[in-house]
């Protein structure tokens, strides 16, 4: 299985065949640029072409080491050559708040040395779970406006690759609490400009430009060094 996302988040359409159905309804492609349900980023949405037919696609999961592509109705066969096609404004509304968390969690780390302990991307709204000792909103505040000072320089954000030896001797790389599935033996890297790099398998924009406002909706204190924000981006 490829998954085309890795290398380019703004792939909307792409050509490939079927690999495998299975149910009538769980479609393997021999390569995908629909991203599946992980590390708190939801799936994509969109269509499956083949000829005048169109599926849907309403969910999109990782299992094993195959991405699955759940469709709204039977007719895909294993050969199928099919078309495809990305909710663009469901993906981009994603990259967008997937590179703000990054920035959101690096701001946290350096100015306290917190962790990601959980977090959920969502259209609307977006919440992030720190290691934070103390509930200081107004210590918050200011960690969200130094991400938004961020954002406005304009920073190019890209990826690379490494072994998981070269990964595991820079401690930078890992931000969240949950150690990474020891079964990945290279790591993609994203890397905001000089601030930020993260292993991390989800989708970004390009540019930090492209992010827009960080706004704070709200913060819970979730108790034993556990806050959580709200954000969404304007």
């Amino acid at each position: 299985m490829v998954a085309l996302y890795f290398n380019d988040s703004y792939l909307k359409e792409f050509t490939t065949s079927v690999k495998s159905v299975t149910d009538d309804k769980y479609v393997v492609l021999e390569e995908t640029a629909f991203y599946p349900a992980s590390g708190g980023q939801p799936f994509d949405t969109g269509i499956i072409k083949w000829g005048s037919d169109e599926y849907k696609v309403v969910f999109v999961g990782k299992f094993s080491d195959s991405i699955s592509h759940e469709v709204d109705k039977p007719g895909l066969k294993k050969g199928d050559s099919v078309t495809c096609f990305v909710d663009w404004e469901r993906r981009y509304k994603l990259m967008r708040s997937h590179t703000a968390a990054h920035i959101l969690s690096y701001v946290f780390h350096k100015e306290s040395g917190a962790k990601i302990t959980g977090n959920q991307l969502d259209l609307d709204e977006c919440r992030i779970d720190f290691s934070l000792e103390e509930f200081d909103k107004d210590k918050i505040r200011d960690y969200v406006e130094i991400a938004n000072s961020i954002v406005r320089e304009n920073v190019p954000v890209s990826v690379s690759y490494l072994s998981r030896e070269e990964a595991e001797q820079d401690s930078s790389l890992f931000k969240l609490a949950k150690e990474l599935p020891a079964s990945l033996k290279e790591l993609r890297i994203v890397s905001i400009g000089e601030y930020d790099k993260q292993a991390d398998g989800g989708t970004h924009v390009k540019n930090t430009s492209e992010v827009g406002e960080i706004v704070i909706t709200n913060m819970k204190n979730k108790g034993a060094g556990n806050r959580r924000v709200y954000f969404k981006l304007i």
